[in-house]
């Protein structure tokens, strides 16, 4: 029997959050009171992950400010405090704009027990899967995920190359190759001591867009993740990627909104 919705949710914020792990190597979870976040260089992902369900309004202005001192202390050029639609005290948003972050685009968490999801790959003629090896892979999923969603992968360039050195057991990056040309990249991170495991990226070039690639890249990382004993995927769903893994089988359990700090 699946869990429902709501004990999911609760799954998911305890063992993802409450109980988070560093995401990389040379990274760190420090749990202060309130609000659980990772620390790291300036490079890695620096955020808030988890808040105290019973945080209130009359300590939340405290708290906020406590994080900004703290990441701006680091010297970082700016973090994250990673709101999740559910989180408390209601108008936590209006109080993070107030402190000056700025929220980038809504996305949707869905989750799908691995063992209802498809495993079959199916791949547009011409098209094949490959994992990424080493630094001339990451080169790859850097110009594909660059293409397709118009940003700056530098960042994640040096995540992925940490985790690739230090850390390869449980990061898998996907590439899906057009002839020698990346048309598609994908990665995901397995939490051991816990049933999760996350899908990241599959951002596929725009002319190849509508042919199955990002649910083939889905497929393949289901079945790695079935072998090696996880029980749910989680994706943080852009508008465009939800609906195409709801037909999949994921369900939709609340938003999540990047709120980022960059110090003046």
């Amino acid at each position: 029997m699946n869990p429902d919705h709501h004990t999911l949710l609760a799954l998911f914020d305890r063992e993802m959050r409450e109980h988070a792990r560093p995401d990389g190597p040379g990274v760190r979870v420090e749990h202060t009171g309130d609000v659980v976040r990772q620390v790291g260089t300036a490079d890695d992902w620096n955020a808030v992950v988890w808040l105290a369900p019973d945080l209130d309004p009359a300590r939340a202005d405290a708290v906020i400010a406590a994080q900004v001192a703290h990441y701006t202390a680091l010297g970082h050029d700016e973090f994250e405090w990673k709101l999740y639609g559910h989180d408390r005290p209601a108008g936590l948003a209006d109080r993070l704009l107030a402190a000056g972050f700025e929220a980038e685009e809504p996305e949707t968490l869905v989750v799908a027990p691995v063992g209802k999801l498809s495993t079959e790959v199916a791949l547009p003629e011409g098209v094949r899967l490959r994992t990424v090896r080493d630094a001339d892979d990451v080169e790859l999923m850097a110009r594909a995920s660059e293409r397709a969603f118009g940003s700056d992968w530098s960042r994640l360039r040096h995540q992925v190359l940490t985790r690739l050195a230090e850390d390869p057991d449980d990061f898998v990056g996907v590439l899906a190759m057009a002839g020698d040309e990346p048309v598609s990249a994908a990665r995901m991170e397995l939490y051991p001591g816990t049933g999760f495991a996350g899908l990241w990226g599959g951002g596929t070039v725009e002319e190849w867009r509508g042919k199955g690639v990002y649910r083939a890249l889905v497929a393949f990382r289901a079945r790695i993740a079935a072998e090696r004993g996880y029980r749910y995927l989680q994706v943080d769903a852009s508008d465009m990627s939800r609906p195409i893994l709801q037909r999949l089988g994921f369900t939709a359990l609340t938003t999540t909104t990047p709120f980022v700090y960059r110090p003046h």
